[in-house]
């Protein structure tokens, strides 16, 4: 699996010691380069790239400019890597696999490219089980009836595999927290927030790995970023523009974004 790969960085020495790093690992192509981000929107668009490493702070776009501005497409992987800290929390919550300091750091760059192969290999694996059921459709429409009872009967069997307690080191101690007393959690990147009604812990797991342990029917996603525990919620409050809030037993409050809307749908009907 070849990692098509665009480096966007107004600076060229930065730009150039991020090839040289790169150059170690043979299954990174790198296809362009851009040095602003007006450049590298029209760039990702065209070329479509599996990942791109983005600098954030640019004269005209920043990064975050540049992550807004190819989303009316399928979007790519991004990594930001910059000099400045203070950008972590913005670049986890644009959803980036990765936040980098300047000058990256060659083992972190090898984990994050791990990363990148993972969610990868994760979408392809997506794309190409829906290619089959489409083709399957066509010529063997019996066999798509048969793979949908064999997924129900997996599901139904498959309620028992599911956490019921999790382990999570945070500030130098390991909680066991009982799955069930979870009210929501909030991803910022490859790190979780787990909040249930009297703490909130930190856990390195990333949201699409944490989804897997947690059982579907009590555990949905409302949010790009967030998952609430359907059983802990008590009110569903109308918001503008077709977003709603929940209302938590704790008396928390977790937005439902619109593309979202079918998790609400179970507490109206």
């Amino acid at each position: 699996m070849t990692i098509r790969t665009i480096l966007v960085d107004d600076e060229k020495l930065a730009i150039q010691g991020l090839q040289l790093r790169l150059a170690k690992f043979p299954d990174v192509e790198i296809i362009d380069t851009c040095s602003n981000g007006r450049e590298a929107i029209r760039k990702i668009k065209t070329e479509k790239p599996d990942l791109v490493f983005l600098d954030i702070q640019m004269p005209g776009f920043d990064g975050f400019s540049v992550v807004n501005g190819v989303m009316e497409i399928e979007p790519p992987l991004f990594v930001f890597v910059t000099a400045y800290q203070e950008h972590a929390v913005r670049a986890f919550e644009a959803n980036a696999v990765n936040y980098l300091m300047k000058p990256v750091d060659e083992d972190k760059l090898a984990d994050t490219l791990e990363r990148v192969r993972t969610r990868l290999a994760e979408k392809r694996g997506a794309e190409e089980a829906e290619k089959l059921k489409s083709v399957l459709a066509e010529v063997a429409p019996d066999a798509i009836d048969t793979m949908d009872e064999d997924s129900g009967a997996e599901a139904a069997h498959g309620a028992g595999r599911y956490e019921k307690l999790i382990n999570i080191k945070d500030r130098g101690q390991i909680f066991r927290v009982d799955v069930d007393s979870i009210e929501h959690i909030e991803a910022a990147g490859d790190y979780m927030c787990i909040r249930t009604a009297d703490n909130s812990l930190i856990l390195r797991e990333t949201m699409k790995d944490l989804e897997r342990r947690l059982d579907p029917r009590v555990f949905q996603r409302v949010h790009r970023s967030t998952i609430v525990n359907l059983n802990l919620v008590r009110q569903v409050k109308p918001h503008t523009n077709g977003e709603c809030f929940l209302v938590l037993e704790s008396g928390a409050q977790v937005k439902v974004s619109r593309s979202y809307r079918d998790v609400v749908a179970r507490f109206v009907h």
